[in-house]
C-alpha cells in the first residue's frame, strides 16, 4: 500500500518563496510509494494543529520550512508512529544539514523516496520540545533580536551578531548535570542534540542525535578581538578545541541564572524565568534522513 504523506508548507519561513514546491513534489516524489496531500499554513501554530490531526492518519508529515517549522511539527508527532520528513527552507536549516538532507528542493524530495528512516533523540526545556539545539545567553539574545528583523537569511543574522556583541554581558550560571554541580561564567550555553546551529556552524562537532545524551556547550567569556576566530572554529568543526569552550555531556540538566531572559528552542526565541530544566528523550522521533547522514 502507498504511504500517506502530509506536506505542510510554511509560506513565510526563511523569507523564501515556495510557490513552486507543489509542482516540484509532483515532479520528484515517487507516487508509486507515496500518496501526497499538500497544505499551506496560514497562521502561527497552524502547522502544529495540522500535524497533530495527521497522527494515525498519515505515515509521514513532511515539514517544508526551517528549524522553527520543523520544531512545531515534530513537537506534535514526537513519540508516535508518524514519521517526519524535511524539505529545508529556513535561514540555517541546522537539523536538515546534520541529517544529510540536501538543500536543493528537488533533491530533498527525492531523498524522501529512499525512506531512510531513523529514530533520533529529542529534548525538552521546561517541558517544551526541541530537536536540534536549545540555548541561552548570547545566541538566545541574537535569536530574539533577529526575530524582529525584517531581513532574513544568514547575512542578516551575522550583522545582528556583530552589532550586539559589543554591549553583551556574560552571565553566571549554576548548573547541575546528572546530579553533579557546576558554576560557570558563560557568554552562552548551548544544549546540543545535533552538532550545529545551522549554515554548517558546528558548536559541538562530535554531538550525536542517537546517543541518548545532550552536549552542554559552555562558551566562556573571550576577548572581543577573538570573536572572528570563534566563528571560524565553528565553520571548521574545531570549536571543541578552543580553551574558551567546555563541553559536558548529560541527560538531565538544571540551570539557574540571576534573572529571567531569552532562551531559544531550535532558533525560536522566547522569554523564560531564571530556572530551566532540560532533559533528553532518547529515540523518540521517527525521521527520514539523507544519504549523507553520518551516524
Amino acid at each position: 500500500m502507498k504511504r500517506k504523506a502530509l506536506f505542510i508548507i510554511n509560506p513565510v519561513s526563511g523569507g523564501k518563496r515556495k510557490d513552486d514546491v507543489p509542482k516540484l513534489i509532483q515532479k520528484y516524489l515517487d507516487t508509486r510509494i507515496f500518496e501526497p496531500t499538500i497544505v499551506i499554513t496560514n497562521a502561527a501554530q497552524h502547522a502544529s494543529e495540522l500535524a497533530m490531526d495527521a497522527v494515525d492518519q498519515y505515515e509521514y508529515v513532511v515539514a517544508v520550512g526551517g528549524d522553527g517549522t520543523i520544531n512545531e511539527i515534530a513537537s506534535s508527532i514526537v513519540g508516535t508512529n508518524t514519521g517526519l520528513g524535511i524539505i529545508p527552507f529556513g535561514s540555517g536549516n541546522g537539523l536538515a544539514r546534520f541529517l544529510g538532507i540536501p538543500m536543493d528542493t528537488g533533491k530533498a524530495i527525492q531523498t524522501l523516496n529512499m525512506e531512510r528512516v531513523e529514530l533520533i533523540d529529542s529534548a525538552k526545556l521546561n517541558g517544551q520540545c526541541f530537536f536540534n539545539m536549545g540555548g541561552m545567553g548570547f545566541d538566545a539574545h541574537i535569536s530574539e533580536v533577529f526575530s524582529h528583523d525584517k531581513t532574513r537569511g544568514f547575512g542578516a543574522y551575522i550583522r545582528s551578531a556583530f552589532r550586539e556583541i559589543t554591549n553583551y554581558k556574560s552571565e553566571t550560571y549554576h548548573l547541575e548535570i546528572d546530579g553533579v554541580p557546576y558554576e560557570r561564567e558563560a557568554f552562552m550555553l548551548s544544549f546540543a542534540n545535533s552538532s550545529q546551529y545551522g549554515n554548517n556552524a558546528h558548536v559541538s562537532p562530535c554531538a550525536s542525535v542517537q546517543d541518548g545524551l545532550l552536549d552542554i556547550c559552555i562558551i566562556k567569556p573571550f576577548p572581543l578581538y577573538r570573536f572572528p576566530e570563534m566563528g571560524l572554529r565553528m565553520f571548521t568543526k574545531t570549536a571543541d578545541k578552543s580553551k574558551y569552550v567546555e563541553i559536558i555531556q548529560g541527560k538531565h540538566i538544571l540551570v539557574k541564572r540571576g534573572s529571567s531572559g531569552p532562551v531559544h528552542l531550535d532558533g525560536e526565541p522566547q522569554l523564560l524565568g531564571a530556572d530551566a530544566q532540560i532533559d533528553i528523550v532518547p529515540r523518540s522521533l521517527k525521521i527520514i534522513t539523507g544519504e549523507a547522514f553520518n551516524k
